[in-house]
């Protein structure tokens, strides 16, 4: 049971005693440390249904109020109660975390199975900067869901199907006869770019283009090789970028639309013969008299063409049913941009009319938006392009490494370089994960890479300056007694005892930046308890405690950026 469970339950008993068993409790944790720990709002709503004076209502709960981890509680304002937490109890709360590798995270009796669509990069093309919000907020909350006990399975929805292959496919070919295929394969967006030419410009290529869509759709085993061998190079660019950007993607992972072929005409003739889908001059539709009208009509979604074509709402039914049926999915998450919103209502509308999504199945489309450059526009290089990841990656470890070069001389190459990776990846990440998901964001070179404010840079050093402390106190007495004394030790202690409800706000909201403000939290409060606690020079009592708080404290920021994804260091 986490801290505010404890407290929740704590309160639940002391609403019972005074006679308002079942009221709603708004516990939160306090903004100002100098009213206390927590605050209790819920009281005064209860006193108005009740016809009571607030004030001498919440003087009844503090009263009844009986919880070991509280020192004390008063009444304050209209009828708000402010919690401060006893230095006891929080002293033997970083005692047990500091015994324990999970820093006394609980695990659930029940897991879940939540099963996580994200990255999907369309596999013509090379990544680009477009792909690393999927991709590193999905594997953030893939991280925490595993850290807090569920079963995790990722699914890379990748776009490996379709008319434009048949295009590519033909290029290929092209490029085979010509000796250059391999060549050619070594830069995607050359390849994807120059094929699309031919297309355009040659009605013959076209026509051959056409031809071979129909082979690969058929099963033709020459077409379908060809198309194998484009998605294998496509998958092990993109498994560079996954590397290199230290997610959980693996190749295993991978989920591509062709993987739903063989079900997506099973799917539309039964949503047919259940009534939910309609024929429309061939065209196979579906009404959707829950979604909002546009321009008076209701909408609608199409999940088969005229020429018996499927789309990616065809698929997209295929695919969450397979989540459901096969995985066992309880909780499934669609970590995709937010321009995507209005047809995951739809999937989802649909699912739950047909029962392909039961009730007991949580979906979520996890939307998020764009990264800006500093002029407020879609980043893009200076000649206007999209920015391919790659680059951007390779961007980011010079900068750092030009950086760390500068403040570190004495370095050799290995070391920068180590440094400058594992810095300039966890910038680049930390500036995304620290924004609101929801949020349009501006990418700033300058700003990712500083040392000072919230950023990865920041957050590393503090490790790395609690990793040096450790390193020069010989050892830490884990056997002594941790005490709390002193205001910013309790502060810090406070901040420490939260990190379990973090977590578990950041899974059930899918919002990761709850987790890099919280962890900008602790670095500060951290700097702050350094700076005003003597630690190495106090007396070998005092050191040790606070040698205990400073382990807690370096484990828990370690732990947390892990959770992000985000390496650290014990030297910078």
């Amino acid at each position: 049971m986490n801290l505010s469970e404890q407290l929740s339950q704590s309160i639940q008993e002391a609403f019972a005693k005074v006679g308002i068993a079942g009221e709603p409790i708004i516990l939160k944790a306090s903004s100002n440390p100098n009213f206390g720990d927590y605050q209790i709002n819920g009281v005064m709503g209860a006193a108005k249904r009740l016809e009571k004076n607030p004030r001498e209502l919440a003087q009844e709960v503090v009263d009844a109020l009986q919880a070991t981890c509280v020192a004390s509680a008063e009444v304050a304002g209209p009828g708000f109660i402010n919690l401060r937490l006893s230095n006891e109890f929080l002293s033997e709360y970083i005692e047990k975390a500091l015994s324990d590798k999970r820093l006394s995270i609980s695990l659930p009796e029940s897991a879940e199975t939540v099963v996580i669509d994200y990255s999907s990069p369309n596999l013509a093309k090379e990544m680009h900067v477009g792909h690393l919000r999927s991709t590193i907020i999905g594997d953030s909350l893939h991280r925490v869901w595993k850290f807090l006990g569920a079963k995790v399975i990722a699914q890379n929805h990748v776009g490996d199907w379709g008319t434009q292959f048949g295009m590519l496919v033909a290029y290929l070919v092209e490029q085979q006869s010509n000796g250059k295929a391999e060549y050619e394969l070594a830069d995607l967006e050359c390849f994807y770019r120059n094929a699309k030419k031919r297309f355009d410009e040659d009605e013959a290529f076209a026509d051959l283009s056409r031809q071979y869509v129909v082979k690969l759709q058929s099963g033709d085993k020459e077409v379908l090789a060809l198309w194998q061998h484009f998605v294998t190079v496509s998958l092990q660019h993109a498994q560079e970028i996954y590397t290199r950007l230290n997610t959980l993607l693996a190749p295993d992972d991978v989920m591509g639309e062709s993987m739903y072929n063989d079900a997506l005409q099973p799917c539309v003739d039964e949503l047919l013969q259940m009534g939910i889908a309609r024929d429309d001059n061939g065209t196979k539709l579906i009404d959707l008299p829950n979604m909002p009208e546009k321009d008076g009509k209701t909408p609608v979604f199409i999940i088969q063409k005229q020429d018996g074509g499927f789309l990616y709402a065809t698929t997209d039914l295929a695919c969450l049913r397979h989540a459901v049926n096969q995985l066992q999915g309880t909780r499934l998450l669609y970590v995709v941009d937010a321009r995507q919103s209005l047809h995951f209502n739809a999937l989802f509308d649909v699912c739950r009319r047909t029962n392909w999504l039961p009730e007991n199945v949580v979906a979520e489309h996890i939307p998020f938006g764009t990264m800006m450059g500093e002029d407020g526009k879609p980043f893009k290089t200076r000649a206007g392009d999209t920015v391919k990841l790659l680059d951007l990656l390779d961007e980011a470890e010079q900068r750092a490494r030009d950086l760390v070069k500068s403040k570190n001389p004495d370095l050799s190459d290995g070391e920068i370089q180590h440094i400058a990776r594992v810095v300039g990846i966890g910038a680049v990440k930390y500036a995304d994960l620290s924004k609101n998901r929801l949020s349009d964001y501006i990418f700033s070179w300058d700003n990712m890479l500083s040392f000072e404010g919230n950023t990865a840079p920041y957050l590393q050093y503090a490790y790395t300056r609690v990793a040096s402390l450790l390193r020069r106190s010989s050892s830490v007495a884990i056997n002594t007694k941790c005490t709390i004394s002193d205001d910013i030790e309790h502060q810090l202690a406070i901040a420490l005892i939260q990190f379990e409800d973090v977590l578990k706000t950041v899974a059930n909201s899918s919002n990761p930046h709850y987790l890099a403000n919280y962890l900008y939290q602790i670095a500060t409060l951290f700097s702050r308890f350094y700076e005003n606690c003597p630690i190495l020079q106090a007396d070998e009592v005092v050191k040790n405690s606070r040698l205990q708080l400073s382990d807690l404290t370096g484990r828990t920021l370690k732990q947390g950026l892990e959770l992000l994804g985000i390496e650290v260091l014990e030297t910078m």
